[in-house]
């Protein structure tokens, strides 16, 4: 098994009990990664750690995510161009997030897994144009989930 790899995703570093962690978003282009990740930036809720490819790699019993050194600190802002922006780097991962259509996601889903690296990570579904979507990502990346009845 490597102990690195290259993901298409999005991924940004929220704060969480005092340390940075990590939401991977993915989805199909025009699913609203780099949109999603641009809002939460901009409200002061969230860092970049990269743009549409983020470099995962195993250090311990963590997935560690950072950006490719050729678009480090990049982000791709649609019908604007690439903005630089500060970025973090080398962030444990916390959640995987699957950007999709409205319909595809479950009103009070079972808690799912994705194993990244031999890692399991909790994982869920968003609909990235939602107006709530920056405030679910942050109830999902910083609540126990203890916290959350389903």
């Amino acid at each position: 098994m490597s102990d690195s790899l290259l993901m298409h995703c999005t991924s940004i570093a929220f704060q969480k009990e005092g340390w940075l962690t990590v939401a991977l978003l993915r989805g199909d282009p025009g699913s609203g990664k780099s949109d999603l990740a641009l809002r939460a930036i901009d409200m002061g809720r969230a860092e970049l750690v990269s743009d549409d490819q983020t470099l995962l790699t195993r250090h311990g019993q963590e997935i560690l995510a950072a950006p490719p050194p050729t678009i480090a600190g990049k982000i791709e802002v649609r019908g604007l161009g690439v903005v630089t922006f500060s970025c973090c780097s080398d962030v444990p991962v916390g959640l995987v997030v699957d950007l999709v259509p409205r319909d595809q996601i479950e009103r009070l889903p079972s808690p799912e897994f994705e194993e990244i690296l031999g890692i399991s990570i909790p994982k869920l579904k968003l609909h990235s144009f939602d107006h709530s979507a920056i405030t679910k990502l942050v109830l999902a990346i910083t609540r126990s989930e203890s916290d959350i009845v389903r």
